[in-house]
């Protein structure tokens, strides 16, 4: 519930690397996003810090974004941050993920053909489709006549 949820505007820093797990599909890939400002003394818009993430996706958006991005390529993700802190030979170091929940070409730089992909139906054993009911009383043959009612005469 108390996740913090970023969404990230930058480009694709490294190959996204795709991997079969047992839990299913994921890729991972670097995301470098810099932040530009204007300059006044220059009159130029200038680079500012650039930051790191590595972005990891699951399931069926690993396979989408291994087979859609490429090195260099404007993308927005949208996930949850995750920031570690780790000691390594007795250095501190910390690192920022992102677990995407969405990633798309940014659309203002570019653009971009969509396709669908089309989803694999599993192979198991499902029972026969039943018949629709019908929602129709057929009259029962119970013997007894049914007599209609006696209309009401208005005086």
């Amino acid at each position: 519930m108390n996740e913090t949820i970023v969404c990230t505007v930058g480009n694709v820093a490294t190959q996204p690397v795709h991997r079969e797990l047992p839990s299913g599909a994921s890729a991972r890939f670097r995301l470098a996003v810099t932040s530009r400002y204007w300059d006044r003394e220059k009159a130029a818009w200038t680079d500012g810090h650039t930051n790191f993430f590595t972005v990891w996706a699951n399931r069926q958006l690993a396979a989408n974004a291994v087979a859609s991005l490429t090195v260099g390529d404007p993308v927005i993700v949208q996930g949850r941050l995750k920031v570690r802190t780790e000691t390594r030979d007795g250095t501190s170091r910390t690192s920022a993920d992102i677990d995407a929940l969405a990633i798309g070409h940014d659309l203002t730089r570019g653009t971009s053909a969509f396709r669908r992909t089309v989803r694999a139906e599993p192979q198991t054993a499902s029972p026969p489709p039943q018949p629709e009911p019908t929602w129709e009383t057929a009259p029962s043959d119970t013997g007894a006549s049914q007599e209609p009612e006696p209309a009401v005469a208005a005086c």
